[in-house]
This record gives structure tokens, C-alpha cells and sequence, in this order.
């Protein structure tokens, strides 16, 4: 299967993060806040030497903003779909963990609440000198999700 172009936003977004994000970036920034400081007495500090500053600050990090933001929700999701292709792929995982990040927060709460249980008995067990590197059978449903579950036997 060919692998499909990215739109021009997705690489226009993508070299923007990279320049935006580099070290000539922000020694760039420095000049222009440099260069405007500079300039303040040449223009006696007026409201209009203080309005550029102002208006050219806001237009970037609006536009950044946006960047940013996307780039995070694309490089979020990269993470989200390796970790769920690891888990996939691990024998005796749970699959039904794959899309935690769909549940609600109740549900969420009760998944890390079990897994915060299983780190302290790992813990506890270290303390005692026992190895902590077992994999122990752990239920894959939180109880606000069997609840939810279509397949209740009590429907």
C-alpha cells in the first residue's frame, strides 16, 4: 500500500514545529525583543513602539497555539497507537486496554487504581528480597465497566 502525501498543513505544521522549536528560533526572538528595546528611544516609547511589539507577540503565539497544538495531537496519537501495538502484541495482556483513553474518568480512576495496587505489592514484595517481575493475573474489566457491559447476566 502506497503511503498517502500529508496534507500541506500536516507539513507546513511539521517544519514550522522544527524551525519554530530550534535553537535560531530563539536567538531570532532575543534579536527582534533586543532590536524593539533598542529602538524604544528613537521612537520615545509611544504607544504606537509599544503597540508593534504587542500586536506582532499576539499574532505569533495565536498561530502557534495552533501548531503546537497540532503537532502534540499527532505525535499523542504516534505514541497511543506504538503502545497499543505493544500491547496487542504481548501474550496474557489485555486487550480491552487499548482504549483507555476513551473511557470516562470514574473507569480510568478504577484501571490506575489497579495498577497503583500491583506497583505497592511489587514494592512490597522488593522490600521483602522476593522478585518483582512476575506478570500476576489482574481482572481486565473495572467494575464501572462491567456495569456498562452489554454481555451482564443480568440483562
Amino acid at each position: 500500500m502506497a503511503q498517502k502525501q500529508p496534507s500541506f498543513f500536516i507539513r507546513f505544521a511539521n517544519w514550522a514545529s522544527r524551525k519554530t522549536g530550534s535553537s535560531y528560533a530563539f536567538i531570532l526572538a532575543v534579536l527582534v525583543i533586543v532590536v524593539w528595546g533598542v529602538s524604544g528611544p528613537l521612537f520615545h516609547f509611544s504607544d504606537t513602539w509599544q503597540l508593534v511589539i504587542n500586536t506582532g507577540t499576539t499574532i505569533v503565539t495565536f498561530l502557534m497555539v495552533f501548531l503546537i497544538q497540532n503537532s502534540q495531537n499527532r505525535e499523542g496519537m504516534a505514541v497511543q497507537i506504538k503502545l497499543d501495538e505493544l500491547l496487542r502484541s504481548m501474550e496474557g495482556a489485555h486487550n480491552i486496554l487499548l482504549d483507555l483513553e476513551k473511557l470516562d474518568d470514574e473507569a480510568l480512576d478504577e484501571h490506575f487504581a489497579r495498577y497503583r495496587k500491583l506497583a505497592e505489592e511489587a514494592r512490597a514484595k522488593r522490600e521483602r528480597g522476593e522478585e518483582d517481575v512476575d506478570a500476576p493475573e489482574s481482572e481486565p474489566e473495572c467494575e464501572s465497566e462491567k456495569a456498562d457491559s452489554p454481555n451482564d447476566k443480568d440483562s
